[in-house]
């Protein structure tokens, strides 16, 4: 067997293979809530092979949506649009997980393809952002600063989060700490310019996700797994690289966390980014070595071949793979037959259209 292939413990989850579906935003909901999009978007995958779905970024609050039309987890109402998906997708042989989130102060913005672009003014549905500090993303509405006392709410949001998403029926709950976003912001340097307990020294930075992992593992108990995703470097002067994030990766598996999604970027307009097959495979490679939990590998992993090579490389326990599932939603199917995993991959009902790789 490959080791793509093989299956995957995680605390009392069993992961059937290692390629998995990152989060990936539809902004498609209506006031937080799923609807039918998201149903077939996410349960396709599942047929299509997927060993976890880690659903789109999912706000803990609603001031916490990159837009006004991100899903949420901050009702129950929520709750319920959530469940048949998270149904469908075991039913189908996956293992559904949700991405938990704070957009920060690149919140309330325009979803991609609507006519204007940047922050949503109050007059057309928006709100005002809240971060670390009073720094805006270039081109962004300028952010609230948060208080303690705010932070102290934030952190208990993502634990009853985490608990709405265990009702509505996910196994896996990743902690969204990349690309940007709240927690990304208090990480890095030059977004984070605090002088309390949470800002300066980069323990003090991190202080922010260590709280929420420490208080989603208290409010689930021992046998849900939790993932963090990072960003492992700013790509930009004076910003995080791989080292910190290992640093703080390590204090976050004390912390209760149990696998790190490793990627990279998205805290500032003008970084610089070398872009090409497999390129943050490194970054994961220098987390894998601080930490004795699996990590996850993504950006441009377009193959079967390639991901089996990263993990026999040793620069990543997982593979997560994010517009190659958009592209071919049946990329497990296709993975699985380019390694020459047998047909139990395949759904019964897809099993006549399978074919050796040579044919």
């Amino acid at each position: 067997m490959s080791l793509l292939f093989s299956p995957l413990t995680i605390r009392d989850t069993t992961f059937p293979n290692r390629l998995w579906v990152a989060a990936m935003c539809q902004y498609s909901a209506v006031d937080g809530v799923v609807n039918d999009w998201h149903h077939v978007h996410l349960a396709q995958f599942a047929s299509g092979g997927a060993g976890a779905i880690i659903s789109e970024a999912t706000a803990v609050v609603p001031e916490g949506r990159i837009s006004p039309e991100d899903a949420g987890l901050w009702n129950d109402d929520q709750v319920a649009a959530w469940a048949p998906i998270t149904r469908s997708i075991r039913e189908r042989g996956s293992v559904p997980g949700v991405q938990l989130a704070h957009a920060g102060r690149k919140a309330s913005t325009y979803r991609p393809w609507a006519d204007a672009q940047g922050s949503v003014p109050l007059t057309d549905g928006g709100w005002r952002a809240e971060a670390p500090s009073a720094v805006a993303y270039e081109g962004f509405a300028e952010p609230v600063a948060m208080t303690r006392e705010r932070v102290a709410e934030v952190v208990s949001a993502f634990a009853a989060a985490a608990r709405r998403a265990v009702a509505a029926g996910f196994e896996v709950l990743e902690i969204h700490a990349a690309h940007g976003y709240l927690i990304h912001e208090f990480l890095s340097p030059l977004s984070n310019e605090r002088t309390d307990e949470y800002g300066g020294s980069l323990e003090n930075r991190a202080r922010l996700v260590l709280d929420i992992v420490r208080a989603i593992r208290a409010e689930v108990g021992g046998s849900v797994p939790v993932f963090v995703r990072f960003s492992a470097t700013d790509s930009a002067p004076g910003g995080l690289v791989a080292d910190d994030v290992a640093q703080v990766a390590a204090w976050a598996e004390e912390a209760g966390a149990d696998l790190f999604d490793v990627s990279t970027s998205g805290l500032v307009a003008h970084q610089s980014i070398d872009v090409f097959p497999g390129y943050q495979v490194p970054h994961a490679a220098v987390v894998k070595k601080a930490v004795a939990a699996p990590v996850g590998a993504v950006g441009i992993i377009t193959s079967g071949e390639q991901g089996e090579q990263i993990l026999q490389a040793g620069g990543a326990d997982v593979i997560l793979a994010a517009r190659e599932w958009l592209r071919d939603p049946h990329f497990g199917l296709r993975a699985a037959t380019e390694l020459g995993e047998s047909a139990s991959v395949w759904p019964e009902q897809y099993v006549r259209a399978r074919r050796t790789p040579a044919s």
